[in-house]
């Protein structure tokens, strides 16, 4: 059995995006949803190296996917209850640093990368979302699964800062099998298939349920956040595949996965 056809027979299976299209063309989801990815800054370039199929998207610093919430409401995981599973196989490339806006005399730095999720930072419509080089909790270049249940930043704080991260910086230009899940109580982070575990941060014990927006909430976007009334946290390298589920999988099932690879 084919990774790809092992995800589809998973029953908790929401959407899978194996990123096969050419660049101006809608991304489908296969599975029991078909939901549609569209590109927002402009043709989002296929290439010949592909994990569920022979092709990949290459997403550049600037591009971003967005599928719209009202098209789509089986991404809408929240409520007290919600559970999910987010999974992607990316091969990340270097970013380049950057400044505040837009000053040159620095200081530079790296943002972070969003790779998928319902993430409104400037709605206050925070859900769930796939991170990279998060930058809370002395992180960097680690896995992160944010979470919210109330949509704002954490009491206290300016930011949200609940997440489960990662203890191990994720290399670049190969491809890694990634996944966040939510069980109701722990956020997890896994980095091929096994849990990246880090003392109190991964996993990471957050009770109580995830934000649902209802039909005013955020959409689901691939690559970038709409963060500080703009479009940010731009991801860069490829993706290969994504995939949604409405159950927190276990490690035994990503290990699964990842060996299928």
């Amino acid at each position: 059995m084919s990774v790809k056809e092992a995800v589809l027979a998973q029953p908790s299976l929401v959407a899978l995006w194996d990123f096969q299209e050419e660049a101006g063309q809608p991304r489908v989801s296969q599975g029991p949803h078909r939901y549609v990815l569209e590109e927002m800054a402009g043709g989002v370039r296929r290439v010949e190296d592909g994990v569920l199929g022979p092709y990949s998207a290459e997403i550049t610093p600037g591009q971003w996917l967005r599928a719209a919430r009202r098209e789509t409401p089986a991404l809408n995981i929240g409520g007290p209850d919600a559970k999910l599973t987010v999974a992607a196989w990316v091969k990340r490339h270097r970013k380049p640093l950057m400044t505040r806006d837009g000053n040159p005399n620095g200081p530079w730095f790296k943002e972070c990368e969003f790779i998928a999720g319902i993430w409104n930072e400037t709605g206050e419509k925070r859900q769930y979302g796939m991170f990279l080089n998060l930058g809370i909790w002395d992180s960097k270049e680690q896995l992160c699964g944010h979470v919210s249940a109330i949509g704002g930043p954490t009491p206290g704080y300016r930011y949200c800062m609940d997440a489960s991260i990662g203890q191990t910086p994720l290399p670049e230009d190969e491809w890694l099998f990634l996944a966040i899940t939510y069980d109701g109580l722990y956020a997890r982070s896994y980095v091929n298939g096994k849990l990246d575990a880090r003392p109190e941060r991964n996993p990471y014990y957050y009770p109580g349920g995830l934000y649902d927006g209802g039909p005013d909430g955020a959409d689901f976007t691939v690559g970038a956040v709409d963060r500080l009334h703009s479009i940010g946290n731009f991801f860069a390298g490829r993706l290969g595949g994504l995939a949604v589920f409405d159950r927190a999988l276990t490690e035994e099932e990503l290990l699964a996965l990842h060996s299928l690879r």
